[in-house]
């Protein structure tokens, strides 16, 4: 652990950064603000940070094989010319929940989009449970419901022979595992794969390595957690300087470093004081592992 180097990357401090995807040809980090209802574009190359509003919070952005992207915006899915700022809505989900919105999101690699919802937060991570749903969005703006009765989704992700779906509930304190059928979209078989341990948080967004082994964001636990699936151990712990870690993925030119977003919002005067870089996002290398390029959705 003594070559693994922890560094402030992008410096702007976000509300709520979450959600990074690595831009193989641009060499540039996608995230979201949350709740500063922005969706930036980090440059590796320049360090300059673009960025679009959206006017409503914005659960997650991925990339769109049709050019653009698709993104989460309050309960609508929405596309986004980046050139011109321009988004239009695609598809609306949990329209009998006004107050609910759209949490974090991710493409299998079938190019289908899979996001959650979540109920309205009283404070960061305090919601009205069972609110939230996962949903699945196939290349015709098919949405069908895949989870009910959910609390905050979360982070998600597939095994390496997409047989496999993990997925984060968080106030479940665990990282679930379903078999998935990637051809229907069909999630079937829960069960637990990891227990969040004292000290470790909420567990937050997540990444599949290219070994097949999950990271795990630890909100309020300070860290990213490196799990093994097939065992349920915990391989490896990597600290961080703030403490309300969100996610993470891999990239860098052979993705081989790991990209961690962060929060400020819910930090008092205190806790801000002694976290001065909360909400930056953080570049992680030497880890010895490599990540996996991300998915486009296909509509």
């Amino acid at each position: 652990m003594s070559s693994v180097k922890v560094e402030s990357v992008v410096k702007a401090s976000a509300l709520v950064g979450e959600g990074p995807v690595w831009e193989e040809s641009e060499q540039t980090l996608l995230f979201v603000d949350i709740a500063g209802r922005k969706i930036h574009r980090w440059n590796s190359t320049t360090n300059q940070v673009k960025s679009v509003e959206t006017g409503d919070m914005v659960g997650f952005a991925v990339p769109r094989r049709s050019g653009g992207y698709v993104a989460g915006v309050g309960r609508s899915i929405v596309s986004l010319d980046w050139s011109t700022q321009a988004m239009t809505s695609l598809v609306e989900v949990d329209e009998d929940k006004p107050n609910n919105r759209l949490n974090d999101g991710k493409v299998d690699p079938t190019g289908r989009l899979l996001a959650g919802t979540m109920g309205k937060e009283q404070r960061p991570a305090e919601v009205q449970k069972q609110q939230g749903s996962l949903f699945s969005v196939t290349s015709d703006l098919t949405v069908t419901k895949r989870l009910s009765q959910v609390d905050i989704s979360n982070g998600l992700d597939w095994s390496l022979d997409q047989k496999t779906f993990f997925y984060i509930d968080s106030l479940f304190l665990s990282v679930d595992a379903f078999d998935y059928d990637s051809n229907t979209g069909h999630l079937g078989n829960r069960r637990v794969v990891y227990h969040m341990e004292k000290g470790e948080g909420l567990p937050d967004g997540m990444t599949v390595d290219a070994d097949g082994r999950l990271w795990v964001a630890c909100y309020n636990g300070g860290r990213v957690i490196n799990i093994d699936p097939a065992t349920g151990v915990r391989l490896q712990t990597v600290s961080l300087p703030v403490m309300k870690i969100t996610s993470c993925c891999f990239g860098g030119p052979d993705y081989s470093d790991l990209y961690v977003t962060s929060a400020s919002l819910g930090l008092d005067q205190s806790e801000s004081s002694q976290q001065p870089l909360a909400g930056h996002t953080f570049r992680v290398r030497g880890l010895g592992v490599k990540g996996r390029p991300a998915n486009s959705f296909s509509g």
